[in-house]
């Protein structure tokens, strides 16, 4: 195996440094703002559900059109700088609006959708550029997995200091969802700005591969990413495992506290998964540069599924048991989205050499439209499905039957999607020995 080390660590981690706090804006919409929205601020849970899947619909737009304008976008401060810049603030606004309604008579179904709309904007113009960006800074097969794991690996370790922060609180007798949610979002308030000004200021773009880049619709750009079949393949199994993962996720906090009795749990339970999952990414890496990106992908997520099976066979008594095992499943979640990321990566070297345009933007506004629908779609499920059973938040005990079919959805569901996924991503098409011949052939055409 040979690997091009070009960049810095110091380098890599300024890059990632913003990720920190983004990736901790994103947690509480699938762990607390669900939950929280209907325990707590009184919203019927299938409504709440519907609302929260209702307002990313405009990312079917909005992705990949975001793609385009960062692909287009000439600055002497880049092409997705400027973006970066944008968006923040307005990601800030809307977060701080849907965490903090200002109480049960302020919460209503219009203000979630339309906060929950701008939000899921404003990660989009941060998103798709951001991403796009940590793909351009290298074009070796291992070093972009490298760059993708410190990324994620820093999201992962700013959810383990929010999770901090929720024990601490708890310590302080600070444990209702509505006192959690403000303080989550006084430190995201606080931190992101710093850090997306330390990367902006500190991490060069590079510069446009391409000599020239005609304009290109925006559905004429679509077909061709669809038009390629590894890209297409790959946005499949992410949309089975990210949906499965976020039912799993919606349904946590219900699950602790309306089958085992232990809300109280959570932030612990929470905390040591996603400390497992920190620990385990210099692992997964290792896995992937053995038997590749796609199926250490595979085996991470079957993994998941194994201990996901598990999980609705165990009784209410059993509450150390259950946390061992989901904390033992969770330790393959950063190893799913740092490499996804990074095939990703691989996948727009094919399409640059068969096209000539260099179309980074587009093909992660795509893949982030996706990404983002499949969170919809498991959001959707995790409170549809139970509600069709008959589970209410305020009137179920342990022995419904509708708690009971909560529980297989939360566990038999994700297990299936999770192997789904990895049997359709299992004979990928892009190898490392295929990647390293595009990467070859386009330094060939750029030296020419």
């Amino acid at each position: 195996m040979t690997s091009v080390r070009s960049l810095r660590d110091a380098t890599i981690a300024l890059y990632a440094l913003p990720n920190v706090s983004y990736s901790v804006a994103a947690l509480p919409l699938a762990l607390f703002v669900p939950a929280f929205y209907a325990d707590d601020m009184g919203l019927p849970l299938a409504q709440v559900g519907a609302a929260i899947a209702a307002s990313r619909l405009l990312d079917v737009v909005t992705d990949p059109l975001m793609g385009q304008l960062s692909d287009r976008m000439r600055t002497r401060f880049g092409r997705r700088k400027p973006w970066i810049a944008l968006g923040t603030p307005i990601l800030l606004l809307a977060l701080w609006q849907l965490f903090v309604p200002g109480g049960r008579e302020a919460a209503s179904l219009a203000g979630l959708f339309g906060w929950t709309a701008l939000l899921f904007l404003g990660f989009t113009i941060v998103d798709v550029p951001f991403k796009a960006w940590g793909a351009e800074l290298s074009r070796d097969y291992a070093e972009r997995s490298r760059v993708a794991a410190f990324r994620e690996a820093f999201g992962f370790a700013g959810q383990v200091g929010l999770l901090l922060l929720l024990l601490g609180l708890a310590a302080l007798g600070l444990t209702g969802a509505e006192q959690q949610l403000y303080w989550i979002a006084v430190a995201i308030v606080a931190t992101l700005p710093l850090f997306v000004a330390l990367a902006l200021a500190f991490v060069a773009e590079p510069p446009p591969s391409e000599r020239s880049e005609p304009p290109l619709e925006l559905g004429a750009g679509l077909r061709l990413v669809a038009s390629n079949p590894a890209f297409a393949r790959m946005v499949v199994a992410v949309l089975f495992f990210v949906s499965g993962v976020v039912v799993q996720g919606t349904l946590h906090r219900l699950v602790l506290t309306h089958v085992f009795g232990r809300a109280d749990l959570f932030p612990l339970m929470i905390f040591a998964e996603n400390a497992l999952t920190l620990a385990a990414v210099p692992l997964w890496l290792r896995v992937s540069y053995r038997i590749e990106k796609h199926r250490a992908i595979a085996l991470a997520a079957l993994w998941i599924a194994l201990f996901s099976l598990a999980l609705p066979f165990f009784a209410r008594e059993a509450v150390i048991p259950f946390i061992v095992c989901m904390v033992l499943r969770g330790s393959s979640f950063a190893s799913i989205l740092f490499l996804s990321n990074s095939i990703v990566a691989d996948v727009v070297d094919f399409d640059e050499l068969a096209s000539g345009r260099q179309r980074t933007g587009l093909f992660f506004g795509v893949f982030g439209m996706v990404t983002k629908a499949a969170i919809a779609l498991g959001v959707l499920i995790a409170t549809v499905l139970p509600a069709a059973l008959g589970f209410d938040p305020a009137l179920a005990t342990p022995d419904d039957a509708a708690v009971l079919g909560m529980l297989g959805i939360y566990g038999f569901l994700p297990g299936a999607l999770m192997a789904a996924g990895a049997h359709f991503l299992w004979r990928f098409p892009l190898t490392r020995e295929v990647q390293e011949g595009l990467r070859s052939r386009l330094e060939a055409r750029s030296e020419g």
